[in-house]
């Protein structure tokens, strides 16, 4: 194994002490920190739906400390305008030559990792600034464009209860994020292991394992991963299964609405890729498609009146396709 990849190899298996990093203050949420990391590697950004109390702010936090990366939260409430989040120009003089000239003070959308917390709370206008910085990675204003620091990483969060005053995310908005995650109660041992853990005085430190470099060199190497054509085949058989209009699959027809677009599949790929590498692996297995089918597809699936009232929600969708698409057979795992 010649030096590069040993360097490679040495560079993987640090994202496993990044994880142990956070779990000394995170206690639990094993699945969602590892769909979070996986988010990270793929370069694209995280919807996190929760109730209250369950350290969504902390854990992201928490992963900038550790990442070594710059952060910042962003508070979204119904007077939040887009300009609070990307910037705004400010007149300035010269104290020398006493000319007025105006000057672009970055907002806090300049930083690696943003937590928009409560995004659904602020309206359509301030959500719609998000657009351009989470797909193209730069923002304009006043004509010039500006770009972002690299990495960067959007978590935005959302209370599934509470709904009254908030701005539901537009399909548009919600399809530029690459998962949706759900956050759930912690178990009883764990939930006991966080009382103890923030109820006395001892706070432990974390050390930052990877910096922005490395992250976006992790990043490179997620796109080199492979996966067979059979599995983009599966992969492209899942998603057009989710449209009622052309799926054979009586199940679909009966509760949704409306299906998973092409972006989708990508999203999928390429989360698979992240996810093998998070696991130490140069190839995608069947295991790694199937975990991020969930949240891949949750936010991409809308379904039906029908289904609504009989509370069929998307992740039950996602397992029956799961069970009837047919697998590659030369694909194993």
């Amino acid at each position: 194994m010649d030096n590069s990849q040993t360097g490679i190899q040495s560079l993987i298996g640090r994202l496993s002490q990044l994880k142990k990093e956070i779990q000394k203050i995170i206690i639990g949420q094993d699945e969602v920190l590892d769909e979070i990391l996986v988010a990270l590697l793929a370069g694209g950004h995280c919807l996190l739906e929760g109730v209250p109390g369950l350290a969504k702010t902390l854990m992201v936090k928490t992963m900038s400390q550790a990442l070594d990366l710059s952060f910042r939260r962003i508070q979204f409430t119904p007077d939040l305008m887009p300009t609070d989040i990307v910037g705004t120009e400010i007149l300035e003089e010269d104290h020398v030559t006493g000319r007025r000239f105006f000057k672009f003070n970055k907002g806090p959308l300049f930083a690696n990792i943003i937590l928009a917390d409560e995004i659904n709370r602020t309206p359509p206008k301030t959500q719609s600034a998000l657009l351009e910085a989470m797909q193209e990675f730069e923002v304009t204003y006043g004509g010039q464009t500006y770009p972002l620091d690299r990495p960067f990483f959007i978590l935005a969060t959302q209370n599934p209860i509470e709904q009254a005053g908030t701005y539901p995310l537009p399909e548009a908005q919600l399809d530029r994020f690459l998962l949706y995650i759900k956050i759930g109660y912690p178990g009883e041992a764990e939930e006991i292991a966080i009382l103890n853990s923030t109820t006395g005085n001892q706070r432990p430190t974390i050390e930052p394992v990877i910096g922005a470099a490395e992250i976006l060199q992790l990043q490179k190497l997620v796109r080199d991963v492979n996966i067979s054509g059979d599995m983009v085949q599966y992969v492209s058989n899942l998603v057009r299964a989710t449209r009622p209009e052309t799926s054979s699959v009586a199940y679909v027809k009966e509760w949704v609405r409306w299906g998973a677009g092409p972006r989708a599949g990508q999203s999928l790929i390429l989360t698979a890729k992240a996810r093998a590498l998070f696991k130490g692996r140069y190839a995608v297995i069947m295991e790694d498609l199937h975990a991020m089918a969930y949240p891949v597809l949750r936010h991409r699936v809308l379904m039906n009146f029908k289904a609504d009232a009989e509370n069929i929600i998307t992740d039950d969708v996602t397992a029956t396709l799961i069970k009837i698409i047919e697998r590659p057979k030369t694909v194993m795992g």
